[in-house]
């Protein structure tokens, strides 16, 4: 069986966001402290994004509402969708969450992840008939923006982990924003960059997955690669990345991970493994011709991926703080 994204689930799903992203505690800084007057709270020092659990999450929950909003403008949750996004994404908000980018201390705040998130998220926005919080989170989109055009050309080695860290999924989402805001410097970047860092891998091991995964690093790096190589060219480069795909191996790429305790945070992590492996199975499948091996494979896995963690989006907070961005990610590859 084929999931997919119905107005029913959409609700179900946006429910669960809004359950989160206005949720202050707990809450789990990315915050250095330089004196005692840098002790605040989550919505003291972030007063868009102080919700779920921690900034990166809650910036994916407005993402995922938006994404959710522009669906299905006519589900039942749309309308509490709307009053959040008015009251939450004002420039004068949006203005305190840049300020604290001006922080000594917050070089490092984010990055790649909720920096790519950021951008993800504002490239949603602009996709909404409505460009107002557009428009609002503009100048916060601008200067993550800023901050991976600054620190590409010095990261002479990517991080290949399959977590917050991973350069991959960063690129990958920066590359959204670039597209949808008609920055070429930045999608240009992330290309070279892409290319830079992966063009020579072969023979992925696949050593994966790691006791608090929630990506893939082997499949995120060749979604990556699919979308800044030309088609043949990523053929050649996948064939040689993933040699025995069409044999389905390395085999863990197409297992779906067992989360045995969903309470764990880290182990909760998994769920959202098998969810952007579907995601990302779904994307090779769409990058790789229609007559290449691995495509119905691919479409296989991703179901097989799918099914093992969409019933878990909910029930306890380590993962409903953030699993539905993951499984939509999936549910709209799907359809493609």
């Amino acid at each position: 069986m084929v999931e997919t994204l119905t107005q029913e689930r959409a609700a179900s799903m946006a429910r669960i966001a809004l359950g989160h992203v206005t949720r202050e505690y707990p809450h789990k800084l990315d915050h250095v402290l330089a004196s005692d007057i840098d002790a605040q709270g989550p919505r003291a020092l972030h007063p868009i994004f102080f919700g779920s659990f921690d900034w990166h999450s809650c910036v994916h929950g407005y993402w995922t509402l938006a994404v959710l909003w522009r669906r299905f403008p006519g589900m039942g949750p749309a309308a509490e969708i709307e009053a959040l996004f008015a009251r939450s994404l004002t420039p004068e908000k949006v203005a305190v969450e840049r300020d604290y980018l001006a922080r000594p201390t917050s070089r490092g705040f984010e990055r790649p992840y909720g920096w790519a998130w950021l951008l993800k998220l504002q490239a949603e926005l602009l996709a909404l008939p409505d460009q107002t919080f557009g428009r609002a989170l503009a100048p916060l989109a601008q200067a993550f923006a800023e901050r991976f055009k600054t620190y590409l050309p010095m990261a002479d080695y990517p991080v290949r982990n399959g977590s917050h860290g991973s350069t991959a999924f960063g690129l990958d989402l920066a590359l959204d924003y670039a597209q949808a805001a008609g920055d070429s410097v930045l999608a240009d970047l992330c290309g070279d960059k892409a290319r830079a860092w992966y063009g020579e891998d072969r023979a992925c091991q696949a050593w994966e997955p790691s006791g608090d995964d929630f990506l893939s690093p082997a499949l995120i790096e060749a979604t990556l690669m699919s979308r800044v190589l030309p088609r043949p060219d990523f053929r050649t480069w996948f064939d040689a990345f993933l040699p025995q795909a069409a044999q389905g191996l390395p085999a863990t790429l197409f297992t779906p991970a067992r989360v045995s305790d969903r309470s764990d945070g880290k182990i909760a992590h998994l769920d959202g493994l098998n969810l952007s492996r579907a995601w990302c199975w779904c994307r090779l499948a769409a990058g790789l011709p229609i007559d290449h091996p691995i495509a119905v494979i691919a479409r296989a896995s991703a179901n097989l991926h799918l099914e093992a963690s969409l019933p878990h989006l909910a029930g306890d907070y380590m993962g409903e703080h953030w699993l539905a961005s993951f499984a939509l990610l999936a549910l709209t590859a799907m359809e493609a």
